[in-house]
């Protein structure tokens, strides 16, 4: 499932991040990528251990917290600390990668199967040129994201995908990943196609409907069914 989350952050949460940003401490991307995606990447991060780090994965998680459609889509078992890049200059560029299955949390804190893979814009389109985020879909069109300052995309873990070059500006965001309580991507794809309809009905005709509830009950039958907490 690939899906557009809108306002993950406010417009003054974006203006918070970006004051922070523009004070941090750049380092190479390569730090945290895999044998492969190392590669083909050619970005800047933030240090994981950076005091600019820590502030800005408390407004990010935060954000995730609030967010209904969010929960909804994901299902979070865990998720990984956020993380910071830039793309711009010399460093503008993520070939075709895979993120890899496993995400290791520091100093021991454990690790997560990376599920979802989840990127949050935090430059406005018009601030800077090329910088797409491509996925490719297996038999059909490959389909390229670039969305406004605060909005979120999340897509399969399993895909192969890239961030296309950026020619002018630079590209601001975060980037994390979900393990997620029901791991099948199309199993979390049904229950979130039968809860964003039973929200619209629920608005409709009201919470006590016959049928609401009996649908309610189907969809929480079929998540304990999937589910793994």
């Amino acid at each position: 499932m690939l899906l557009h989350v809108p306002e993950i952050l406010t417009p003054d949460e974006v203006r918070q991040a970006r004051n922070v940003l523009a004070r941090a401490p750049w380092g190479s991307g390569r730090i945290t990528a895999g044998e492969q995606s190392a590669q083909a990447k050619n970005n800047e991060q933030l240090p994981e251990t950076s005091q600019e780090t820590r502030e800005l994965q408390a407004l990010v998680l935060a954000g995730l917290e609030r967010h209904p459609v969010f929960f909804s889509a994901t299902l979070p078992k865990q998720i990984s600390p956020p993380l910071f890049n830039r793309y711009g200059g010399a460093a503008n560029h993520f070939g075709n990668h895979v993120d890899s299955a496993v995400r290791y949390l520091r100093n021991g804190a454990g690790r997560v199967r990376t599920d979802i893979s989840c990127t949050l814009f935090l430059s406005e389109p018009e601030e800077y040129d090329g910088g797409e985020l491509v996925i490719e879909n297996p038999g059909s069109q490959q389909q390229r994201v670039k969305l406004p300052a605060g909005h979120m995309v999340i897509y399969p873990g399993t895909s192969v995908h890239r961030v296309e070059p950026v020619t002018s500006g630079h590209r601001l965001a975060s980037f994390f990943w979900i393990q997620s309580m029901v791991r099948s991507n199309e199993q979390r794809q049904l229950l979130f196609d039968m809860d964003s309809h039973l929200i619209r009905l629920r608005s409709t005709i009201g919470e006590t409907d016959s049928a609401v509830i009996g649908l309610t009950g189907t969809y929480h039958n079929l998540l304990r069914t999937w589910l793994d907490v």
